[in-house]
């Protein structure tokens, strides 16, 4: 989040735009959102796509200290299949994957562009377990925004709160980051 913040203010700067009040304005909001609210709705593909490109690269030369601690061996580790359920657009997802070696890792991938509501609406959720075969109700999701929580919840799965931007409400279980040994306990539980 911190380097999608930079680059929305470099991108914003760039056009003129100051960027008041940016990362609460940006929190769990899909990029169509955001382009709209500075540009209006007739440009939200250019300017997204644009500024996403910009911040893939500003994060290629940062990429590793970014990733929450854990989260590759953690992935890795898990057995049985898994999605990854973004609201991301599908380049940055990919550009994620394969950075972090885990392009091989995930049955499905599902972008909030590829469905009629993303997140907070539970639409990227319920493709991602449709896709995996799964039931919503024995998906867990491992989520780190309040926008994600309430599309998890919706989409009627229980929900693991990774509290990298700070505390979260209505999860199942919290953890700091993937590293946390309670995470272990918790799962084998389930």
């Amino acid at each position: 989040m911190p380097m999608h913040v930079r680059a929305w203010e470099a991108y914003l700067e760039r056009h003129g735009i100051a960027p008041r009040d940016l990362r609460t304005r940006m929190l769990g909001k899909h990029n169509t959102e955001l382009v709209a609210y500075f540009w209006g709705p007739q440009e939200r593909f250019d300017h997204g796509s644009a500024k996403e490109a910009l911040y893939r690269e500003m994060m290629e030369p940062v990429f590793e200290k970014h990733l929450v601690p854990g989260v590759v061996e953690f992935v890795r580790e898990f057995e049985g299949p898994k999605a990854v359920a973004s609201n991301a657009e599908r380049p940055n997802i990919e550009f994620t994957l394969s950075r972090a070696g885990l392009s091989r890792e995930f049955q499905a991938v599902v972008s909030g562009d590829e469905v009629a509501r993303p997140k907070p609406g539970p639409d990227v959720y319920l493709k991602a377990a449709e896709l995996l075969g799964a039931t919503p109700s024995d998906c867990i999701v491992f989520e780190d925004s309040a926008t994600g929580v309430t599309a998890a919840r919706a989409a009627g799965m229980r929900v693991v709160g990774v509290e990298t931007g700070g505390p979260l409400t209505d999860v199942d279980w919290r953890v700091p980051d993937f590293r946390d040994p309670s995470l272990h306990d918790w799962l084998s539980g389930q």
